[in-house]
């Protein structure tokens, strides 16, 4: 198979087999991560800028890794210190950087179909490291690739996705991944954090974990994401940790092997203490270290190629 795409935008529109061929790519890239030099110079002579307009630790660090590591040049953007608190546009913004002769953006934007509107202008490759609550596309890969390194597949599991749907672009881009590699998907949050129609993605609601959780094969909980809730969606936060914090009594409902996931950053005692964060049935750190092979699959397909 060849990966023909352009850009990376999303997981709504990637088919099954072009998300299991990322996938067969990233595991060549994750045995380099192994070796006592971590570096092939598969993107030698590609410059890379990495466009962030929001806060980002894992994400802008997995990214600039996975470019360094392939050999890549590496430009950082920071919209604090830039033309755009001038009042310049994003596009504009991008066709400026572009002039200076590069060969892929990696945008996180606020606003959903940011990405997009890049990819539809511009020529260089464009890979959406998340726009506002609508994707995150290399989130879910990274996540598709621990589930099947732990499990062996993604097929007939039973996964439940716990915490704030609404305004989760993990959520999103999850429900559309799994759901084509044949998962069944759960969601289960307060009613005023889960999407109007969300049904109609496939999913299946709850709104208690004890019915949630039983036998599942994953439990992925979510950050409260305060920056983006609108004021009176929880009556207050101990009411959330007493009714959706994942507990160990509550993960008894889960199978035996269940694994524990989280896209990061956790907020300890609130989606689920320590002791479970860090306990043998999470693979957090996984998910972390799997991002930098998913991440220099991604780069490789796009620009590689060319």
């Amino acid at each position: 198979m060849v990966f023909k795409r352009k850009d990376l935008l999303g997981m709504e529109d990637l088919s099954k087999e072009e998300i299991l061929f990322i996938l067969k790519t990233a595991e060549s890239f994750r045995e380099v991560l192994e070796r006592p030099i971590r570096k092939v110079p598969t993107l030698r002579g590609k410059t890379v800028v990495n466009l962030f307009f929001e806060p980002s630790t894992r994400t802008r660090m997995s990214f600039e890794l996975a470019e360094k590591r392939l050999n890549a040049d590496v430009l950082n953007f920071s919209s604090s210190n830039s033309s755009v608190i001038k009042g310049e546009t994003l596009l504009d913004t991008a066709r400026n950087i572009l002039a200076m002769k590069v060969d892929c953006l990696v945008l996180r934007h606020p606003t959903p179909g940011a990405p997009h509107l890049l990819a539809k202008k511009l020529p260089v490759s464009v890979i959406n490291a998340g726009d506002g609550a609508h994707e995150h596309p290399t989130q879910a890969l990274l996540d598709l690739y621990t589930i099947r390194e732990r499990k062996g597949g993604v097929e007939g599991l039973k996964i439940v996705i716990i915490g704030d749907i609404a305004h989760s672009r993990v959520a999103r881009s999850n429900i559309w991944a799994l759901q084509k590699l044949g998962a069944e998907v759960r969601v289960c949050a307060p009613p005023t954090l889960i999407p109007p129609l969300i049904e109609k993605m496939g999913v299946k609601v709850f709104y208690s974990q004890e019915d949630a959780l039983k036998e599942v094969d994953i439990v992925m909980m979510l950050r409260i994401q305060k920056e983006r809730q609108n004021t009176g969606l929880l009556p207050s936060l101990s009411e959330y940790i007493e009714l959706f914090s994942l507990t160990e009594e509550r993960l008894g409902l889960a199978k035996d092997d269940a694994l524990i996931m989280h896209p990061g950053p956790v907020n300890r005692g609130i989606e689920l203490p320590a002791k479970l964060a860090d306990g043998k049935r999470s693979v957090i750190l996984n998910q972390v270290t799997n991002g930098v092979a998913v991440r220099m699959a991604v780069l490789y397909l796009l620009l590689g190629k060319s």
